[in-house]
């Protein structure tokens, strides 16, 4: 079964060539999150996570929560090791999904059905694999003939329901979304709708950033808030729906 552990794990981004205390105004005027601190050689560090544990295991459904800057994206991008962390353990048991660019890979010289061959490669299908989701994709873009017209040729809408389509061929045992429910015209977004509903209950694991209590409140049975780069709180979802907006109110 799959699981995912982290002890005291942080991911530090060195940033050279800029004047630490300037940077460090600009930083805390506009951030909501991280920190910034300077190294004995004066090197500005901005500490995007910091001392993360927590365990994730089979059935858990969590919903990713904290202002814009709070360390979720990094923390999106550890777990599909598009970061390495800087210090502490981090252990992944069970295959990962990350659904955080769905346009990534996506090509507009390229026609609908050879980008479903790039992209799928992308996200890690064989060839086998692409052609077995070959006719599932089609249906749930619903481009008909315009699959074999160049990417250029599409609207944005398009090129979305297209790029949606291929990016939830996966068979997932730990599913990482970054807004993704928000892809789609109002046409699509019931097909994308029961799509994303198949995904998430076919996953181990799902961690799921969004903006929407009403998704959170829907899908997940846990929630992690994280405030400035640290886990400010891990469990239930009210609680932490409670806790995330008491900041807001605090503020006003």
């Amino acid at each position: 079964m799959a699981r995912i552990d982290l002890r005291k794990v942080s991911v530090e981004f060195p940033v050279y060539n800029i004047n630490a205390r300037s940077f460090k105004k600009r930083f805390l005027r506009v951030a909501t999150g991280g920190s910034v601190v300077e190294d004995a050689n004066q090197h500005v560090i901005v500490n995007a996570l910091k001392d993360i544990t927590l365990s994730m295991k089979d059935g858990d459904r969590i919903g990713l929560i904290g202002h814009n800057g709070s360390g979720k994206s990094t923390f999106l991008r550890l777990l599909s090791r598009i970061y390495e962390p800087s210090n502490g353990d981090i252990r992944i048991d069970g295959n990962v999904s990350p659904l955080l660019d769905i346009m990534h890979g996506i090509e507009a010289e390229l026609t609908g059905y050879e980008n479903i061959i790039t992209r799928g490669t992308v996200l890690g299908l064989s060839r086998q694999q692409i052609k077995e989701k070959t006719q599932e994709i089609i249906e749930l873009s619903g481009l008909g003939d315009y699959l074999a017209m160049p990417l250029r040729t599409y609207s944005s809408g398009m090129m979305v329901r297209l790029a949606f389509a291929i990016s939830t061929s996966i068979n997932p045992d730990i599913l990482l979304i970054d807004e993704v429910f928000g892809a789609g015209d109002a046409d699509f977004m019931e097909k994308a709708r029961k799509k994303m509903v198949s995904l998430l209950n076919q996953s181990s694991i799902v961690v799921m950033a969004t903006h929407s209590d009403e998704l959170i409140q829907e899908f997940c049975n846990k929630a992690l808030l994280l405030e400035g780069g640290r886990i400010k709180y891990f469990g239930d979802v009210a609680t932490a729906l409670e806790a995330y907006h008491a900041r807001d109110k605090t503020k006003q």
